[in-house]
């Protein structure tokens, strides 16, 4: 009897232990893991099979650094004449630059409320985290460093460049488990600290849906000192309202509440003109700083559309 009981209270203990088991963003540990694993596979397989050599072309020549000063040679770039060293020597002297060997991939990423939203298989911050898993992943397998930064309306948190699998995953881990100490979106911020503590050029992505204000000037400057791609994330019902008559709706922001009939025309016309309104600006901030910008749906073929960018810019 007493052999029972102390087998019963075993098995008691056991179940406590695995109820008790940890939870990271709302995953158990066991759910975490298979998770990240699952994105490492899915990255893994289309860095290697889809992106090979493509990553690399499209980026190669982006970081160069200064090697020497010869004389000028004919078909040497006028724009890298070394005018003192000329008039010294009096002779044309060029500065010579090489390709950097390694490159710095940064990741910024929007982690505010709006990227929760989706309805078409997957949410806007299922879209990001899975194109920062195989931009990072690629970025390692071309033997370069990555590096993230999570922000709000605030930096909320940087993990600095760095080479190797373990710290891709400990990237990928963050993106899926951090919880956001604001809910709402400041680019400005995240661009402010990037210039800030960021020298050297760096290759950068910037993955949001841009529903923000403002932040023109910001990206200008970052794009003069580094290589800049815009990634903006969106779902189709951030375009269009379902016909589904009255729907109170919340901003994911700023918590306001507002009832609207979806049925209507014209409120169809303004939610669309709304959401239109907000592509167009992130196109033009990214025109005007002289930026690459990608537009991918929830739900979207976002390999393809990679691809199509990495050839686009060998």
């Amino acid at each position: 009897m007493a052999l029972f009981s102390k087998r019963k209270k075993a098995v008691a203990s056991q179940n406590a232990s695995s109820q008790k088991e940890e939870v990271y963003g709302g995953l158990t540990v066991s759910s975490l893991l298979k998770k990240v694993r699952e994105l490492e596979i899915k990255s893994k397989r289309l860095t290697n099979h889809l992106f090979t050599g493509e990553y690399h072309t499209a980026f190669k020549g982006r970081g160069m650094a200064f090697k020497e000063v010869r004389e000028y040679q004919p078909g040497d770039d006028i724009r890298f004449i070394e005018w003192n060293v000329s008039a010294r020597m009096g002779h044309t002297y060029s500065k010579l630059f090489e390709e950097e060997r390694e490159l710095s991939v940064y990741l910024l990423v929007d982690v505010s409320a709006s990227s929760l939203f989706g309805t078409f298989r997957q949410t806007k911050k299922d879209l990001i985290t899975e194109i920062c898993a195989v931009l990072a992943f690629s970025a390692i397998s071309n033997n370069d460093k990555a590096g993230l930064i999570l922000f709000s309306d605030k930096v909320e948190k940087y993990i600095h460049k760095k080479k190797g699998k373990d710290h891709v995953l400990y990237m990928v881990r963050e993106l899926i488990t951090h919880q956001p100490h604001s809910a709402q979106t400041d680019i400005v911020q995240a661009l402010n600290f990037l210039n800030g503590t960021t020298k050297h050029k760096s290759i950068v992505f910037i993955l949001s849906d841009f529903a923000d204000a403002g932040y023109h000037q910001a990206l200008r400057v970052a794009a003069k000192r580094h290589d800049v791609i815009g990634v903006q994330a969106y779902d189709k019902r951030d375009a269009e309202l379902p016909k589904a008559g009255m729907l109170q709706l919340r901003d994911a922001e700023t918590g306001n509440t507002v009832w609207l009939d979806s049925s209507d025309p014209f409120t169809r016309v303004q939610y669309n003109a709304q959401f239109q309104k907000i592509l167009a600006d992130a196109k033009s901030a990214f025109r005007s700083a002289g930026a690459d910008l990608m537009q991918l749906a929830t739900g979207e073929d976002y390999v393809k559309k990679l691809q199509e960018f990495f050839i686009r810019r060998s």
